[in-house]
């Protein structure tokens, strides 16, 4: 019997998404053991780092594995019908390819997580990441190696397929549960979002008391069209901010939160700017105090008046 480009096409849809799957369960447990347990060194773009990879594996294993069940299911029903199939030349080719690349994969894992371990990564960390990537390269290599050798899905091979898509499914519930909801999210955006424009805000505050040492009315009097500045409004209300001036150099930004801002960072605090203030919150309305230092923003000089010769 020849091979048709049916054959062809689901073996190498087949390889594909075996190894998509391999690589974004590898992804969410990697992430995952990053989430919990932490390394000290790690700031806060490392930590939200983990949580996009946590996301980006779930997508991924979301649409491959199922793919590589459906291709599989087919080959087991065309092999019941066809069992010379099996022998045919060009699939033992594929397969051999498929366990050449998986190789390829595993072995750049262990390399990776190696250099990391080296470059002073947690021994916890280590470990549980070289289990998960024994654990892949196990039934990786055993389903290609019974592909190779085996004319039928014996109970043992049952037990492997049903024990690995129980993992996978166990992985991404747990990812689910560690990244919360597209809706926590967006609203974790948001007041990343509101943090940000407090801080533009700021910022135009202390320029225009710079300038003229008094601070503004309103927060549209530090528009300024010429800069091309408009003030921020909220991203979901579109309103405007709250703002009242408490001092001569003293004032108040508020804003309405969705979550603490313990629960926007996984427990890393963001970098903030401006100097050095902190723009922790609780869920809800809050209102940050900030009182301009004198020293650290004097009043910018006055033009020079030109001189005339």
């Amino acid at each position: 019997m020849k091979t048709s480009p049916k054959d062809i096409f689901l073996h190498l849809v087949g390889i594909i998404a075996l190894i998509a799957s391999a690589i974004s369960f590898l992804t969410i447990v990697f992430q995952c053991v990053n989430i919990f347990f932490p390394n000290s060194l790690d700031g806060y773009y490392s930590s939200q780092s983990a949580y996009s990879g946590v996301r980006w594996g779930i997508s991924f294993l979301v649409v491959a594995f199922p793919v590589f069940v459906f291709v599989m299911r087919s080959f087991r029903k065309e092999y019941a019908e066809n069992p010379e199939k099996r022998s045919l030349p060009i699939r033992k080719w594929l397969l051999y390819f498929a366990l050449f690349i998986a190789a390829l994969v595993i072995l750049g894992d262990v390399v990776a997580l190696l250099n990391n371990f080296l470059e002073g990564d947690l021994t916890a960390r280590f470990i549980f990441k070289v289990l998960a990537v024994f654990f892949t390269a196990g039934a990786v290599f055993r389903y290609y190696i019974w592909e190779l050798k085996s004319a039928e899905f014996t109970p043992a091979m049952k037990v492997l397929v049903y024990f690995v898509s129980a993992i996978a499914l166990a992985s991404i519930v747990t990812g689910f549960i560690l990244v919360g909801s597209p809706a926590k999210e967006r609203a974790r955006k948001s007041d990343e979002r509101r943090i940000s424009d407090l801080q533009t805000i700021q910022s135009e505050i202390i320029y225009y008391w710079q300038r003229k040492e008094t601070l503004p009315n309103s927060l549209s009097d530090v528009s300024d069209s010429i800069r091309g500045f408009s003030v921020p409004k909220d991203p979901s209300t579109n309103e405007e901010y709250a703002y009242e001036t408490t001092g001569d150099n003293s004032f108040t930004l508020c804003a309405n939160f969705v979550l603490p801002s313990s629960e926007t960072s996984g427990g890393v605090s963001k970098p903030m700017y401006g100097g050095g203030d902190f723009w922790e919150h609780d869920s809800g309305e809050v209102c940050f105090d900030k009182t301009i230092d004198k020293d650290l923003y004097p009043p910018l000089s006055p033009a020079l008046p030109e001189i005339k010769r």
